[in-house]
């Protein structure tokens, strides 16, 4: 048995261990099949050993020393005889193998189980700040060694997510911290200045409002994006007919006077673009992108949307023009807080718009790339899985003919 020492290390219990079960399997297995050979011998030897069977009654046999005896007297002597000692020798022989047996067990368990006490001991020295601690078993190829390859796969994906997530919170204090920083300076002036006035006050009352409404927002898009990253990879809550058209349009409502303010050219060939999920997702996710290509936009540039269905692909394809962007940053856009070249200060936006177009294509199935314009200002193309059914009669109505919108006046 092998001593176990629990919590209480005052208290200690015996369990069997998988190294002691194999051990003592691998033991009896060995000491019964012995005993079956050792039988069997001795069974043969007690039927084999007749020949004064065959001689006649009577009959007498001459020893070596000289001396005559009955020849079925002394066959029953000699069978007598080498049974004992067949059985006195097999038992010897038995208990010899069996502990030798069960020694080579006991040590072949242990060895082959010495990956699984590995990973034992690196699950308990397992925290925050040891998930670079990896098994790195080198032996055979075999079932223990399938399960090391998998824990340490685990403990990868584990110190990618700790890593992920220590670099979101750390920037979404960062992102909090900022207009909360903004609304205690500008109390603090304003307060401290004994001369202030009503217009000075109505300044700080709009710096703050404006303050609090980036908080508000970057609070907003946290959950938005916390919401889409619980269901990747997921059943989601709601799924119901859709289109992206219909979302596209939805979104143009409620940006256009900002497209209307910087003179942009919008341009759409809106296509039916059935899926099946989450219209509130898939308008937020409509909306953050051409909130993006208005809001990195530049005065009379231009914005072209189009949604289409290709081999049973849902596509939404939204370019602008604007800041250039390098193409080997492009990748990192989408991650959180990151503005594509206004990192963080000086820069409209919490920064999360491409993180959730990302999050909520993972939980529909999709996915999603950019690649940035020669001259500027980037190319996103989101992919879904189509509807099998046709677009609701409603939500086609709802899409405008292609076309360009025209450039708007001042």
């Amino acid at each position: 048995m092998t001593v176990y020492l629990g919590r209480n290390r005052d208290r200690m219990r015996l369990r069997p261990t998988l190294r002691l079960r194999l051990t003592l399997l691998n033991g009896i297995l060995l000491i019964g099949a012995g005993a079956v050979l050792v039988l069997l011998a001795w069974l043969l030897v007690g039927d084999a050993l007749h020949p004064a069977d065959e001689l006649r009654e009577g009959t007498q046999v001459v020893m070596s020393d000289g001396s005559t005896r009955d020849a079925r007297a002394w066959q029953t002597e000699l069978v007598e005889s080498a049974s004992a000692e067949l059985l006195a020798k097999g038992l010897v022989a038995l208990f010899a193998i069996g502990l030798i047996g069960v020694a080579g067990a006991y040590a072949v368990a242990g060895r082959a189980l010495r990956p699984l006490h590995n990973v034992t001991a690196t699950a308990r020295r397992l925290g925050e700040e040891t998930l670079d601690q990896r098994i790195g078993y080198e032996g055979a190829d075999d079932e223990v060694a399938e399960l090391a390859r998998t824990f340490d796969a685990m403990l990868d994906r584990l110190a990618g997510a700790f890593e992920a997530q220590k670099r979101f919170v750390a920037n979404a204090s960062h992102e909090l911290r900022t207009p909360l920083a903004v609304m205690r300076t500008e109390i603090d002036v304003t307060l401290s200045d004994d001369e202030a006035d009503v217009a000075e006050y109505r300044r700080m009352a709009k710096v703050v409002r404006n303050a609090s409404e980036r908080a508000n927002g970057l609070v907003d898009a946290l959950l938005v994006l916390a919401r889409s990253e619980a269901q990747s990879g997921r059943r989601l809550v709601r799924k119901v007919p859709a289109d992206l058209a219909t979302s596209v349009c939805n979104a143009l409502s409620a940006v256009r006077a900002e497209a209307e303010r910087l003179k942009l050219e919008v341009t759409t060939d809106l296509k039916p673009a059935p899926v099946v999920g989450d219209p509130s997702l898939l308008d937020r996710l409509a909306g953050n992108l051409i909130e993006n290509a208005i809001r990195y936009n530049h005065l009379l540039g231009k914005l072209w949307l189009r949604t289409e269905s290709v081999d049973g692909q849902a596509r939404l394809i939204v370019g602008n023009t604007g800041y250039e962007v390098e193409p080997a940053d492009v990748p990192g856009l989408f991650e959180p807080f990151r503005r594509g070249g206004w990192e963080r200060t000086g820069s409209r936006g919490s920064g999360l718009g491409l993180s959730i177009v990302r999050a909520v294509c993972d939980a529909h199935g999709g996915t999603v790339s950019a690649v940035a314009n020669p001259g500027g200002g980037l190319e996103v193309t989101v992919s879904l899985p189509g509807a099998d059914s046709t677009p609701v009669v409603a939500a086609s109505a709802a899409v405008p003919r292609p076309g360009n919108l025209g450039v708007a006046s001042s």
